[in-house]
Parts: C-alpha cells; sequence; structure tokens
C-alpha cells in the first residue's frame, strides 16, 4: 500500500505539458533535467510517485514527491538543478564584472609589462590594483571570461566569442553572429 501525496501534482498547462514532452525526449538537455521531465509527465499520468520515479530511471519515490511539491510552486523552473552543494562562489557581481572589465582593456606595454593578456598577467594585474581581488586564481579568471562569452585566441588574445573585427575598404568593422548564443548551449 503506497503512502498518501502530501502535494498532489497541480493540472498542467497546455504549454508546461508541450514543454515537458520535448524536454524528455531531448538528447541534448542535461540528463537530470530530462529525468525530472519523465517523472513530472510520470506523475501526470497517474502512478504514484515510487512507481513514477522507476519510469524516469530514479529509485526514490520521496524525491519524484519533492520535485512535485517544488514544480507546483515554481512551475518549470523547478526543473534545473540548483546549486548541488561545495564551495559557495567567492566572488560577487561586481567583482566578476571587474575581471571582464579589466580583460576588455588593451594592455600597454609600460605600465602592464605585455601587449596582449595572459590568465596569469591578468591575475597580477587584478591584485595588485588598488582595492583589487587579492586571491583570485587564474582558474577563477577563466571562468569568469568563458561565462561571459570569451574565448582565447591563436592571436593570444581574449576576444568576445561571436564577435570579429574585419577590415573593409570603408575600415574596420565588427561584425556579429548571430547565432553565437544558441551554439555556446
Amino acid at each position: 500500500m503506497s503512502r498518501r501525496r502530501k502535494a498532489p501534482l497541480r493540472p498542467l498547462t497546455d504549454d508546461e505539458r508541450h514543454e515537458l514532452l520535448s524536454l524528455s525526449r531531448s538528447r541534448t538537455a542535461a540528463a537530470a533535467v530530462v529525468a525530472r521531465a519523465v517523472a513530472l509527465l510520470a506523475v501526470d499520468r497517474g502512478p504514484d510517485c515510487q512507481q513514477a520515479a522507476r519510469e524516469a530511471g530514479r529509485r526514490s519515490g520521496d524525491a519524484v514527491s519533492r520535485l512535485v511539491a517544488r514544480f507546483n510552486h515554481e512551475g518549470l523552473e523547478a526543473l534545473e538543478p540548483r546549486h548541488g552543494g561545495g564551495r559557495p562562489k567567492a566572488y560577487s557581481a561586481a567583482d566578476r564584472e571587474r575581471i571582464v572589465r579589466e580583460a576588455a582593456r588593451t594592455p600597454t606595454p609600460e605600465a602592464d609589462g605585455t601587449a596582449t593578456w595572459s590568465l596569469t598577467l591578468l591575475r597580477g594585474v587584478l591584485r595588485a590594483a588598488p582595492g583589487g581581488l587579492p586571491g583570485v586564481s587564474t582558474h577563477t579568471i577563466w571562468r569568469t571570461l568563458h561565462d561571459a562569452g570569451y574565448s582565447f585566441r591563436r592571436t593570444r588574445t581574449w576576444c568576445p566569442t561571436g564577435r570579429a573585427v574585419r577590415r573593409r575598404k570603408a575600415g574596420r568593422v565588427t561584425v556579429t553572429d548571430p547565432d553565437a548564443e544558441p551554439k555556446k548551449s
């Protein structure tokens, strides 16, 4: 005999059902998101949470029950994984913006000692700046630049992904790739 559900699944809207169906069949979405979509669709069809967990390839019916309660409260946002533990982020949004601004600045050979940025040189400049980031690591800088859409090029410079400067007869032109965001995902 199964336990009584504490929070039964609310009726799904057509948009939610369509999104859940497409996610449940997706081969490119994260496996956790696909499993959660499958579990919610199984609960919507009627079996108990334990059976829905088995259909989704999971073991715990209690986890599906908590997912249902979260879905009732948050909607489709409940499918996305939250912070999975570990250390919280040490740098605020303002600190990450400062890292991106510093990388976007063109270095001067006289002041910075280089004509192009490397992660180590950026780390040194950020650590030495007044009111800077004394404990910033090259990994944090790399992760921040990558999240902001920058990538390291063969010219040994950090460039925003999806944008390129081209020489034309009329002068230099910045060209933007309209498909850059979908390609990053």
